[in-house]
């Protein structure tokens, strides 16, 4: 194609969004709504993984010792730490946990006291990467030479997992369903705008222009809608986003009881986002313009 082609066609493409300017604002909206559920629904759903993540970390097996020297105590942690289910090991020696015991029951002060011996175990607090192996982990330990008992949650290790699966399943239903959703109202918004150009199609068609030629500026006219439809849902993604974050931020209370501690900082992502919404815009309007056109190409 010779420049001065291509120039004109990227002319007409553009043009013509004001040209049709009340089709083209109506697939704007669409467009530019779709992709904010879209980018809310993503950065959601990560925030959402980062929550149960802190959860898994505060999910802890642990695996008692007593009457064991410190080189026992090595041996213990090091067969421990060769599970490569194993993220981290923390040992809390008997001495720690009777001074926590005592500071958490001063009233009793004198009981404690009256004890020769110390009756607490030493303890290896134990994170695992991935909690359904919990049960498998746990009989592992169980065979350790030296460790008396290993105790696991695993109704609460289940229900992470669980909740995992399911919010997995939604969220890609979700998505998927909103892509689907999108692409057909942009589809049939276009198409609308195309048939109210049937007949300025069908004369280019009956002058010899070829369907690239007249295929191009619709395409160019999708592609700029598209895009200044992901830019303002950007914007309009990163006041919303920003807002809901600022709302939780507000009480720490529950900030901590939600476990939203390191959620996802919209300016962080904020070019990633940017990028997604106007190459996801320009496909969308780009697409649904060219697929809407095949029956008024038949001249």
């Amino acid at each position: 194609m010779k420049g001065s082609n291509f120039s004109y066609l990227m002319k007409q493409g553009v043009v013509s969004v004001w040209r049709n300017r009340m089709m083209s604002f109506a697939s704007f909206c669409i467009i530019m709504v779709s992709l904010l559920l879209i980018s809310l629904s993503l950065l959601i759903v990560a925030d959402v993984n980062i929550v149960i993540d802190n959860a898994e970390d505060k999910n802890e097996i642990l695996v008692y010792v007593s009457d064991a020297d410190q080189t026992d105590l090595d041996a213990v942690e090091q067969k421990i730490k060769s599970n490569s289910y194993v993220a981290n090991v923390v040992f809390y020696s008997k001495e720690e946990a009777w001074e926590h015991q005592k500071a958490q029951m001063e009233e009793y002060a004198e009981l404690f006291d009256a004890l020769t011996e110390n009756p607490m175990p030493d303890t290896f607090r134990v994170t695992i990467s991935d909690l359904s192996k919990i049960e498998t982990v746990k009989s592992d330990f169980e065979t350790i030479k030296g460790v008396d008992s290993v105790s696991a949650p695993y109704d609460f290790a289940s229900v992470l997992v669980s909740l995992r699966t399911t919010l997995g399943i939604i969220g890609g239903a979700v998505l998927i369903a909103l892509i689907i959703v999108c692409v057909v109202i942009v589809y049939n918004s276009t198409r609308s705008s195309v048939f109210a150009r049937r007949k300025e199609i069908g004369i280019m068609k009956s002058v010899g222009a070829t369907n690239f030629f007249i295929k191009f500026p619709f395409f160019i006219e999708g592609m700029f809608i598209g895009i200044i439809a992901g830019i303002v849902s950007w914007l309009l993604t990163k006041l919303a986003y920003e807002s809901l974050v600022s709302f939780f931020a507000g009480d720490l209370t529950i900030w901590q009881i939600l476990g939203l501690v390191n959620v996802i900082q919209f300016s962080d992502v904020m070019w990633i986002a940017l990028a997604f919404n106007c190459v996801a815009g320009a496909f969308l309007g780009a697409v649904g313009t060219i697929l809407s056109m095949g029956k008024h190409l038949k001249v």
